[in-house]
Parts: C-alpha cells; sequence; structure tokens
C-alpha cells in the first residue's frame, strides 16, 4: 500500500498539489484547482508522488499533455497511462546554437578545416531543487573521436547567456591537398555530430545533474557553411528500453483549457453598448443580455461573463434589479420566491461568488479550520451513533459549533460587500411590493441567497470555496453536514421549522434553536445587509484577512550596516496592513499600511537571479519578496494591487530592476531615489467591479451568441432586440469573422491579447 499525492505541474514548475490518501493502491482525489496561466508552458503535468516520512518521496509517474494535445481532452473524463519518469527524461528548454566552418591556414601552408560551435543562450532550463546552475558540454563526436569542452557555470537563472565559442579541427591538415575552394571527405559528415548536453551545477555527492541534450550532424552543413538555430533540448538517448505503461498505473483527469483571443475595446463597442443597455429595456427580456440567458443552453453559460463585464462597467446592480422585478411579478406564492435556476439566480450567485469571496472567507474560516483540526464527534443520528459515544454529548458538541457558526454570520453584516447589499436591497423592494400582505417576504428573498445560496453551500464544502485545500474527511464532512442542514433552517425564517426536516433526529435537534432571539439575530442581519447606502467599507474597525502564507524577503537596510540578506517569513494581508513575520502567530517585524503602498511591480530576474520576484514599493524604499511559484506571485501581486489602487499617492512609473552597488540595474541611475525608468502597470483596481478584463468577458458573449445564431435567429417576440443584437454582432463578423480560418492569421498580424486558463 502507499501514500500518495498527485501534483499539478507547468512543464516542471509545481503550481498545485493535492492532499495525501494513505495506504491506497487507488486513490481518489475529487480535488478541483483553478488557475489563470500567467507565462508560455509546453506541458501541463501531472507527477504521482509515494510520500516517505524518512527520506524523499519517490516518484511513481507521470502524465504529460502537451499544450496544443489539450483541447482533444477539453472538458471530459479521461484515463490516461501513468509513464515512467527518471532524470534523463526529464527535461525542457531550448537552446540557441550557431555552427560555422571555415578554412585555416596552418603555418606550413596547409589547409585544414575547423568547426566553430557558440552556444549562444538557452531559455526555460528547469528549476531543480529549487535552483538553477545550468553549464554546457559541447562534444564533436565520430566514430574514432570525441572532444569535448564546457561553458562557464551561469548561477541562479534558468535563461542562462552563455555566448561562448568552442573550436574543433574538423579534418587533419594531411586529409587534404591546397584547393582554394572548401571540401571535405562525404564519409566523415556522414559520420560527425555535435553534441550539446545541459547540466546542472550541484554542490550534493550525487554529482551534476542533467538538464538535457541535442545532436546535429554536420550534414546540416553541406549546403552553407553556417547555420543558426533554435533546439529544444532532448531526453538522453540510452538506448534501454522502457517501462511498459501499464506497469504504473493510470491517472483520471477532467482538464478544461480555454484560450480567449482578446481584440482591443473599439471591436467590442456595438455589442458592448447594447449589452450595457439591457438593464433599460422596456420589457426586459427583449434586452440583449436577457435574450443571451434565453438563447443559451444552460443559464449559468450566459451568467457568467454577463455579470464579470456588467461588474466591470459598474452595471451590474441595475441589471439584476431589473430581472428580479421581473421574475417576482411572475412568482404567484412567496413560499416560492427565488427558488428556481432562473437567470435571476445565475447571476446573483456568480456576483456573491466574485465579490463576496473574501467576506466568506474572513466569517467562516477560522471555525472551518477549528472543526476540521478538533475532529469532535457530533453524530446525532441513532442509528449511525459508534461504539463508546453519547448521543447527548454528540449534540452538545454539534450545538456549540452551530452557535458559534450562527453567531460570527449574524454579526458579520458590517463587512457585507456594497454590490451585494446594493442588490439584496433591490430584491428586498421588489418582494416587499408583490406581497404586500406577508411582513416575511422580504426577509426571505434575501436569506435565499445569502443563507441558502452562499453560507449554507460553503459550510456543507468548504473546500470548493477555498475554506480548505483539500476534501474534509468522512467525519468532518458529516458534522458539516449537519451544521449546514441547521444554519440553512435557521435562515429561512420559516414558520414551520421543526417540519422542514425529514429526519425526526434533526427536528429534535433543532428545539435547542427555536427562541426567539435567533430569529431576531436573522432579521436584524438581513436588514443591515439588504439597507441601501451603506457607509465606506474602509470604516469597518476590525481588519479583514486578504491572504497569507510563506514567502522569503530581501533585508530592506533600514539599518545602515545591517546585512541585507533573504529570509523565510509569514506574509499576512489584511484590508488595513501588510505584514511579515518569523512564523504564523507571532508579533509582526514589519507593519505596511496600505496607504504606503505605492506601487506593487514584477521584479526582473536579472536583480538577483532569482524567479517569481515581486516588489511592493514604499515612499522610502521597496521590499523585495520572492513568491513560492509562478501562481503564487501573480495571485500576491494582484491582491496588493488592487488594495492598494486608491491610494492617492500611487506611482506613475518605477524602477523594474533593484538598486544593487550604488546604481539601479535597469536605468544605470545613481541616485536610490531616482524617478522611475518604466511606466507602472495597470494592476488591478481596488473595486471588484473593476477586476475584470470586459473586452475579454464581451468575446465570450459574442462567441456565445455565434454559437446559438441559430436559436436566436428562431426566436418570436424579440424582433427589435433581435435585430440591435445581430446589427452589433454582424460588424463585429465583418471585421474579424471568429470561427474562419483567417482568425488566427488576423491574430498574428494585430497586436492581440491571450489569456488562458485551466
Amino acid at each position: 500500500m502507499r501514500d500518495c499525492y498527485c501534483t499539478v505541474n507547468l512543464d516542471q514548475e509545481e503550481v498545485f498539489r493535492t492532499k495525501i490518501v494513505e495506504k491506497s493502491l487507488c486513490p481518489f482525489y475529487g480535488e478541483d484547482f483553478y488557475c489563470e496561466i500567467p507565462r508560455s508552458f509546453r506541458h501541463l503535468s501531472f507527477y504521482i508522488f509515494d510520500r516517505d516520512v524518512f527520506r524523499r518521496d519517490s516518484i511513481i509517474g507521470k502524465v504529460a499533455i502537451q499544450k496544443e494535445d489539450l483541447q482533444k481532452y477539453h472538458n471530459r473524463d479521461t484515463w490516461f497511462q501513468l509513464q515512467h519518469v527518471d532524470a534523463d527524461s526529464e527535461v525542457q528548454g531550448k537552446v540557441h546554437l550557431e555552427l560555422r566552418l571555415s578554412e585555416v591556414i596552418t603555418d606550413t601552408g596547409v589547409v585544414c578545416h575547423k568547426l566553430a560551435t557558440r552556444v549562444i543562450e538557452c531559455q526555460g532550463l528547469p528549476i531543480v531543487n529549487g535552483q538553477c546552475d545550468p553549464y554546457a558540454t559541447v562534444t564533436l563526436a565520430g566514430p574514432f573521436r570525441s572532444e569535448a569542452r564546457k561553458t562557464k557555470v551561469k548561477k541562479k537563472t534558468n535563461n542562462p547567456q552563455f555566448d561562448e565559442v568552442f573550436y574543433f579541427e574538423v579534418t587533419r591538415p594531411c586529409s587534404y591537398s591546397k584547393k582554394s575552394h572548401f571540401d571535405f571527405e562525404e564519409e566523415d559528415v556522414d559520420k560527425l555530430e555535435v553534441r550539446v548536453d545541459l547540466w546542472n551545477a550541484s554542490n550534493l555527492k550525487f554529482g551534476d545533474e542533467f538538464l538535457g541534450e541535442l545532436r546535429i550532424p554536420l550534414m546540416v552543413l553541406r549546403q552553407s557553411s553556417s547555420h543558426e538555430a533554435w533546439y529544444f533540448l532532448q531526453p538522453r538517448d540510452t538506448g534501454s528500453k522502457s517501462l511498459k505503461p501499464d506497469d504504473l498505473g493510470s491517472l483520471r483527469l477532467n482538464v478544461v483549457y480555454t484560450e480567449d483571443h482578446v481584440f482591443s475595446s473599439d471591436y467590442y463597442s456595438p455589442l458592448r453598448d447594447l449589452l450595457l443597455r439591457s438593464a433599460d429595456v422596456e420589457p426586459v427580456s427583449a434586452s440583449a443580455a436577457h435574450i443571451l440567458g434565453e438563447v443559451c443552453r444552460e443559464k449559468q453559460e450566459a451568467a457568467i461573463p454577463l455579470v464579470r463585464l456588467l461588474l466591470h462597467c459598474g452595471r451590474v446592480v441595475p441589471f439584476i434589479s431589473a430581472i428580479a422585478n421581473a421574475e417576482v411579478k411572475r412568482t404567484q406564492d412567496p413560499n416560492t420566491i427565488f427558488r428556481g435556476n432562473s437567470l435571476t439566480s445565475k447571476c446573483i450567485d456568480e456576483t456573491m461568488k466574485l465579490a463576496g469571496m473574501h467576506y466568506l472567507h474572513v466569517t467562516l474560516k477560522p471555525t472551518i479550520e477549528e472543526i476540521c483540526q478538533s475532529h469532535k464527534s457530533c453524530e446525532i443520528d441513532p442509528v449511525k451513533l459508534k461504539d463508546g459515544e453519547n448521543l447527548e454529548n454528540n449534540m452538545e458538541n454539534l450545538r456549540q459549533y452551530v452557535d458559534r457558526i450562527f453567531h460570527v454570520i449574524t454579526k458579520s453584516g458590517v463587512s457585507c460587500p456594497t454590490v451585494m447589499c446594493d442588490i439584496f436591497f433591490s430584491l428586498r423592494e421588489a418582494a416587499a411590493k408583490r406581497f404586500q400582505g406577508d411582513l416575511d417576504v422580504r426577509y426571505t428573498a434575501v436569506s435565499s441567497f445569502i443563507f441558502l445560496r452562499f453560507f449554507a453551500p460553503a459550510i456543507l464544502s468548504p473546500n470548493l470555496f477555498q475554506l480548505t485545500p483539500h476534501h474534509t474527511d468522512p467525519q468532518t464532512s458529516r458534522t458539516l453536514t449537519l451544521i449546514s442542514k441547521t444554519i440553512q433552517t435557521l435562515g429561512s425564517l420559516s414558520k414551520s421549522k421543526s417540519a422542514s426536516f425529514k429526519e425526526s433526529y434533526m427536528a429534535t435537534f433543532y428545539d435547542f434553536f427555536n427562541e426567539q432571539k435567533y430569529a431576531d439575530a436573522v432579521k436584524n442581519f438581513l436588514d443591515l445587509i439588504s439597507s441601501s447606502g451603506r457607509r465606506d467599507p474602509k470604516s469597518i474597525e476590525q481588519p479583514i484577512l486578504l491572504k497569507e502564507g510563506f514567502m522569503i524577503k530581501r533585508a530592506q537596510g533600514r539599518k545602515r550596516f545591517g546585512m541585507k540578506n533573504f529570509k523565510k517569513r509569514w506574509f499576512r494581508l489584511t484590508n488595513h496592513e501588510f505584514t511579515y513575520q518569523k512564523s504564523k502567530g507571532d508579533q509582526p517585524l514589519c507593519s505596511i499600511p496600505i496607504e504606503n503602498i505605492l506601487a506593487v511591480e514584477k521584479l526582473e530576474e536579472e536583480s538577483f537571479k532569482m524567479k517569481n520576484m515581486f516588489q511592493v514599493i514604499q515612499p522610502e524604499r521597496a521590499l523585495y519578496i520572492q513568491a513560492n511559484n509562478c501562481v503564487e506571485a501573480k495571485d500576491w501581486i494582484d491582491i496588493l494591487t488592487k488594495v492598494s489602487q486608491c491610494n492617492q499617492m500611487r506611482l506613475t512609473v518605477y524602477h523594474p530592476s533593484a538598486y544593487l552597488n550604488g546604481h539601479w540595474l535597469c536605468c544605470r541611475a545613481s541616485s536610490d531615489t531616482a524617478a522611475g525608468c518604466s511606466p507602472c502597470t495597470g494592476g488591478l483596481p481596488a473595486n471588484i467591479q473593476l477586476d475584470i478584463d470586459g473586452d475579454r468577458e464581451t468575446e465570450r458573449i459574442y462567441s456565445l451568441f455565434s454559437a446559438y445564431m441559430a436559436k436566436l435567429e428562431e426566436m418570436q417576440g424579440a424582433r427589435g432586440a433581435r435585430a440591435g443584437c445581430r446589427a452589433a454582432l454582424g460588424r463585429s463578423s465583418r471585421e474579424h469573422p471568429i470561427g474562419d480560418k483567417s482568425f488566427q492569421s488576423y491574430i498574428r498580424q494585430q497586436s492581440e491579447v491571450s489569456t488562458h486558463s485551466i
């Protein structure tokens, strides 16, 4: 039996790791991982490891899918055979090489021919054990000869610039008579080759690590005396037979990979303007946005890009208010309000997911983590009780957990994002106006979202909301299920709560919460989050934790003679400050108020020969930080930029490299206070409504309209809106026919933004 885990890698850079499934030869993970891809890559790789407590974890096998093959497996379960992994087969990167043959006349007047091999540079070499100190060996090899040369070692880079030339004698002087033109024996050309091997210099006793090789026969110089090209590194050809694929087992994956080719904004203006006017169209069912929801096979398909575009443009609240009003007018029974999977409910779900994730984390995460760690028994079904368990003790454990979660939820109203509050206000008003005789409908209209579709699902499946890193164990999962059921019923304010439970033991347990104080707390909470014109979130007294984790930082040089070394620290970001400390829970060693963050930008790798670095620029100095991988670095840059975007003193220019040895590496300016030499990137605005690429979402909506054009043409009763949609789409189609073969050639000619996500 094995204790296995799986990693997700871009080429060989790990970006995600699953939980460890212990003592199993058929582990089931069931984990979802989503990321925007911040760089180019050749393979999406998955490695299966066997954990070893005392030694290095061993690799069982891997699955590597080429980027161009990802579309074959898009959004379908596929079993992949695990492939054998060894050091010689783990290669990536490419080498820029130049070969040149030339005549050389010796001192005795004899002509011989020499080969000049120039190793110019490499790109994308793998990082082995957190570092890459590469060098190359160049060998001219034939049946009876092998001459080798070696470059210098380039420290701390996986994109080394070698630019070294090595000379080899191809023919001996005695083999040639004096000739005015170059010539050489055919048999020599067929048998000689240049071999370039890349190595990672290691201080370990096991020796240097092989990074890949390439072999170039001298026949490439038949037509010309010089040859220059990029070559992908290849595995070492050992001549040994590989293991049978089925010897290692197989891995089941579902990969969803999308590439959005996004044009400049003016191409999308007609369609975007039409969509943004949707809230003002009477009736709203004739609007472009509502029609998209009608033609799409799944409401969710339309809701995701619609909400993101409307959030970006600040129009999500008017649109949701309009479609919610229309839905409420069609509802006959107040008990069924917003209970269907309509476009309204899907749009509100998506808005809560985007705008409310931090709110969800700060509210629930501490208690959920404690429940996962404590493993208290909370089973209250008499049939499922284990030997030695006491029903009353279990009920008390569960009651305490429900009380704590109920308390943190009902006290969190002041932290609820403004955009959610504005939507809840419109739901409350529409419901109260439609059902004036029902005093509770103003509450149930809001609770059907905030409790039923936001808090309850997050408690039930915390891993889907990033509240836990992995699926919970069966006992904890059962506890969370019971808590979720109770919280959902508490928030529903239904008149016969005990009768709403199918299980008698749940009805018995709910008697603990049949006090008026619980109903009052729910109503107070719902009143607060559905009130209009709330105060600025910055006035919240309690700071909201946004992100935390270990990273490596360089000393800031606050002490005049202090060492500027690199140390691992626990970083913590709230809406008030950015701090770091030695370990989690320690007192902060440094605290940077959010208003003192003037810019957050990437740091060029050449500054410290370290990857995944970024800088947090303050009035007096910059803090240089290294993240664990490229995805983590992007996450930190995004969220730090977002919370500091509205700072009045934000910079417009910055230095992309560090200040070292008395000057800036980028512009060579000698003053450490010199103005930046590069414009700051736009980054992400502080408001979630702008934290979206509007053109990208419009492109997705355009693709949906194109895909469902036949159904759109069939619709009767919305002719005016349909004509408007087609007019806007028609212009885009004429200018760049998406789906046509000319599309790919067009995007190569025009400047475009390509964004990839897994």
